[in-house]
């Protein structure tokens, strides 16, 4: 079976998911270029889900499939399905225009706005250590977004919806959460994908009729990684994570995504990094750091400030 009961097992699998899609960011930047964002979306989805549908129907590698009732169903189409399609189609869409490097970047803030969602600000320490998390990652954003504002070209649009994406990655985490009581990271993850191919399928057929399909063996072979092993692979181990840990501690490990991303970009596509990354990435990794500190544990209890 492939969920990992033990923390290392789900910290080992969390890792694996940060190296793999340092690559799918990569991949998924390099066949953009030719086929669109809605195409690769929709058909990366279904084939991914279709492949792991069968896994869990004929093998026991994936775990047993559960029933599902009207319910389930019903939050797999409007929470599941829906986050994850109107996620994957912003981020697409962001690597059109910017660097796949800013758009991980970008990405990794999620942990601070998990922290955020999951608490309103009320007179304590423990919220203001949350919203100055929150505040130090926005300081990184804008160091990052800060040369897109002369509004030259197209990239401040890519890092406006690289923005706009990981909001929307936080909301799915959540999800997850809450759809991984009742079913597997492996099911869960099936049942979300061809739910969000379907949805993203009208779209993916307009792109095909207005810009075509240019056939690409290594556009083909990039697209390929990105559906067993950016979302097969990856999005099982992360699910599993997510049914396991707080939703804001799996997401501290996307810190390390734009590391992954910069040299996988580096070494295959070529791609520099802006003058602007390492300072906004200094400030975005401060920013999840406060958030996630427990200083209680850290100072002792003579130090942690009064609520």
């Amino acid at each position: 079976m492939l969920s990992a009961r033990s923390n290392g097992g789900i910290l080992a699998g969390v890792l694996l998911c940060v190296f793999i899609w340092g690559g799918n960011n990569a991949a998924v930047k390099f066949t953009v270029q030719t086929w669109g964002p809605s195409v690769l979306a929709s058909s990366r989805f279904l084939c991914a889900a279709l492949l792991m549908l069968a896994l869990l129907h004929w093998t026991d590698w994936l775990g047993k499939p559960v029933t599902l009732n009207a319910k389930l169903r019903r939050d797999l189409w409007l929470r599941g399905g829906l986050g994850i399609a109107a996620y994957v189609l912003v981020f697409n869409y962001a690597l059109v225009f910017t660097s796949a490097s800013n758009v991980a970047l970008y990405v990794a803030t999620s942990p601070v706005w998990a922290l955020v969602w999951e608490e309103r600000p009320a007179v304590n320490w423990r919220s203001a250590q949350r919203y100055g998390a929150a505040l130090l990652a926005l300081a990184g954003v804008m160091v990052l977004f800060w040369p897109a504002l002369d509004f030259r070209g197209d990239r401040w649009l890519g890092d406006a919806l690289a923005l706009f994406s990981a909001v929307l990655w936080t909301n799915y985490g959540r999800q997850c959460r809450r759809l991984g009581e009742h079913l597997s990271g492996a099911e869960m993850t099936a049942q979300n994908m061809w739910r969000a191919g379907l949805m993203l399928a009208p779209f993916a057929v307009l792109e095909v009729a207005l810009k075509g399909l240019p056939w690409h063996w290594k556009v083909a072979a990039a697209h390929s990684y990105t559906v067993v092993f950016g979302v097969v692979i990856a999005f099982a181990l992360w699910g599993n994570a997510l049914r396991h840990w707080p939703t804001s501690k799996v997401y501290r490990f996307m810190n390390l995504i734009p590391l992954s991303t910069a040299m996988w970009a580096q070494a295959t596509l070529g791609e520099t990094l802006s003058p602007n990354f390492w300072p906004a990435m200094l400030l975005i990794v401060a920013g999840v750091v406060l958030g996630q500190a427990n200083w209680q544990r850290i100072l002792g209890n003579r130090f942690q400030p009064a609520e």
